[in-house]
């Protein structure tokens, strides 16, 4: 019979010799460390090595967690030691549900007290005072500023045909220059090109580029250019100061070559094109001046502001009675001549090509 005391607890003896990382039998080397709670015994150093790299990412993950409490800690005695302003003198002010829609005193919206920011729908105010403060230069080169020199040059002057309402008897923009057949004309902004008309084109604005600015809600169109740049295509970028053409004479019936500016705006696609009077920006864009005669040239702000001739007064029926002469006349000759009369030709109307633009030319 044996006693208990003389018996082997096996498991004991197992786990006395099993290594303490993989738990394989010790067979041969023994490699012991010592632990907080005792000895342990590897049966490799690669053991050996796993268990120390183990207690030295608990630990730093002790110490992260440490770390991150005691910044919160900070944080929050920080927030709270930091004066603040006491509830005397605070007054709460009762915010007032806001109208539907703002009340009219005649006709002119009111502003509802505590509202503020730019007015919608923009008026021509807003967005003339925008584009005055925008980065724009003239679309002829200095020293001396080019404006209308005649009332027929400006905008709103007397042209035949149907022309656009705001564009009051017919001239939807204004005439340039003249001076120098073949100068540079300039890109006023940057922008992207959105038509370019090359080729014979007599009877509506010759040869011009369109171009779109300010995410295409301004729109500046470049009318009689004698030439234009090859790199000049639909959808090309331009910078403000490029050279977009030649000034010349495309297009123009009985006047002397000259640059033919306009610029509308249409705040989207689905809204109208409205065209404005250039001739106040005109006259205190910057002018780019050459250097030493050269094509190369700096952008001045110093120079002379122009003086607007101002757009041509509206006289009613004016332009139709203009126009019944203009007919009368051609039927006139065409039946002198012994053939049929021919309806007059009006220049510079929207191009046949969808992408074409509407522009207003000279007689």
């Amino acid at each position: 019979m044996v006693e208990s005391r003389d018996t082997i607890d096996f498991a004991d003896a197992r786990a006395a010799d099993a290594c303490a990382a993989c738990g394989a039998w010790i067979v041969g080397r023994r490699y012991v460390q010592s632990e907080a709670s005792g000895f342990a015994s590897y049966c490799s150093e690669e053991c050996v090595r796993a268990t120390q790299s183990a207690a030295r990412k608990q630990r730093w993950r002790t110490r992260r967690r440490a770390m991150k409490v005691a910044i919160i800690g900070v944080a929050v005695a920080g927030a709270c030691l930091a004066p603040h302003q006491g509830r005397e003198g605070q007054r709460l002010s009762k915010v007032a549900r806001a109208p539907a829609a703002p009340s009219t005193i005649g006709g002119a919206p009111v502003v509802p007290a505590g509202w503020f920011g730019p007015e919608w729908p923009p008026s021509d105010t807003n967005l003339l005072a925008a584009l005055g403060r925008d980065a724009w230069i003239h679309p002829l080169a200095g020293p001396v500023r080019r404006m209308p020199r005649s009332d027929s040059r400006v905008f709103g002057a007397i042209r035949p045909g149907d022309r656009a309402t705001e564009c009051r008897n017919g001239h939807c923009g204004v005439d340039l220059g003249g001076e120098i057949w073949g100068e540079h004309v300039r890109a006023v902004h940057d922008g992207v090109v959105e038509y370019v008309r090359r080729g014979v084109n007599a009877k509506r604005g010759g040869e011009f580029v369109r171009i779109a600015h300010r995410g295409g809600t301004v729109i500046t169109q470049y009318f009689h250019l004698a030439a234009i740049p090859r790199w000049i295509e639909r959808g090309a970028f331009v910078r403000g100061g490029d050279v977009v053409g030649l000034l010349g004479d495309t297009g123009v019936k009985d006047s002397a070559p000259h640059l033919h500016f306009s610029i509308s705006i249409q705040l989207s696609p689905d809204k109208p094109e409205k065209y404005f009077d250039p001739e106040p920006l005109m006259a205190l864009w910057p002018l780019r001046v050459p250097v030493d005669g050269s094509e190369r040239g700096l952008v001045t702000t110093v120079a002379q502001p122009g003086m607007p001739i101002g757009s041509a007064p509206l006289i009613v029926g004016r332009k139709r009675r203009l126009a019944q002469l203009k007919r009368a006349a051609t039927g006139a000759s065409g039946a002198a001549k012994g053939g049929s009369a021919a309806p007059a030709a009006e220049e510079d109307q929207p191009a046949p090509e969808p992408a074409a633009p509407e522009s207003s030319g000279d007689e």
